[in-house]
């Protein structure tokens, strides 16, 4: 009954971590989706939004307001910062590249990142910023039923909580909006799309914009959990094997590759890091990619590409 309680505890610890790794995918797939760009720019998307907000926030609350009017404004003021950013990238970047190949598209958000972080930095701070948006304590659960009861960290919860109401709100985004069937249409073919009176500069300004709100919500809750500081940038390796693992274009494929790395780094490093090592959850989740990519190159839930010669 302990090993049960232990592997319990551990797959649902695991699970709930896979899923703030989904909050930082769905940016990449969003963006992919609409407009067939691999964004690497996320993760430093997400370190600008978290710094806004917290800076924001911290001058607000110093300055005598209530928090909860505090974080409203303060999640506002970030919100604008990523919609500056959204027009910046998509006016300065993107557009002028518009019929570049990929490979120029990609190299062109590491660029981003890398600016996105040097001015982050420079105008933010550069320090630990401490979060506190979210309960961080835990829940023992079943207590009855194993020792000591199954340890579940609050702050996990309200991300899975986000997650799966950013993947309901994305999905009836795609699938039942007049600007999201555009979006699709811009991501099979540009040209077409424009030929067919589609605003492709427009388009790509709402794709950014709403990657960098998923990046703010992003931000608000790795923010909390690690503190706002210039790591998070290394969200986005954490991503690709998520990516990789669900599929470059599927927003359910996010969560679902989240959640299947999670849980297998975390089991990894119980059950087989005593055997081979310490540290293996920070490779195991490429591992699983790697098998992914062997049995199923477009992901689980990615869409195949068919093309004909």
């Amino acid at each position: 009954m302990i090993a049960l309680g232990q592997f319990l505890e551990v797959l649902i610890g695991g699970l709930m971590s896979g899923v703030l790794y989904s909050l930082v995918a769905l940016g990449f797939v969003l963006i992919f989706k609409a407009s067939g760009v691999f964004n690497y720019a996320q993760g430093a998307m997400v370190l600008l939004a978290g710094l806004a907000l917290v800076r924001a926030l911290d001058l607000l609350v110093a300055n005598g307001l209530p928090l909860w009017v505090a974080v409203i404004l303060a999640i506002g003021f970030a919100a604008v910062i990523m919609a500056a950013t959204a027009w910046l990238i998509e006016r300065f970047v993107i557009g002028p590249l518009v019929n570049q190949d990929g490979l120029t598209l990609f190299m062109s958000t590491i660029g981003v990142t890398f600016v996105i972080e040097g001015a982050a930095e420079m105008i933010f701070g550069s320090d630990v910023y401490p979060l506190r948006l979210f309960p961080t304590d835990a829940w023992f659960l079943f207590e009855g039923l194993f020792p000591g009861g199954i340890l579940v960290n609050k702050l996990d919860v309200w991300g899975a909580l986000i997650a799966g109401v950013l993947v309901a709100g994305l999905a009836v985004f795609f699938q039942r909006t007049k600007t999201g069937r555009a979006l699709r249409a811009v991501a099979d073919d540009h040209l077409a799309a424009h030929s067919i009176g589609i605003p492709i500069s427009w388009i790509w300004f709402v794709v950014w914009l709403v990657a960098g709100l998923v990046a703010l919500v992003a931000a608000t809750v790795w923010g909390t959990k690690l503190g706002v500081q210039f790591s998070i940038t290394f969200l986005a390796l954490k991503a690709l094997p998520v990516l990789i693992i669900g599929g470059l274009t599927s927003i359910p494929g996010a969560i679902v590759g989240g959640l299947i790395v999670g849980a297998g780094e975390k089991l990894a490093e119980v059950y087989l890091g005593p055997s081979i090592g310490g540290g293996i959850e920070y490779w195991f989740a490429y591992v699983l990619a790697l098998a992914v990519l062997r049995l199923r190159p477009q992901g689980l839930f990615g869409e195949r590409i068919i093309e004909r010669v």
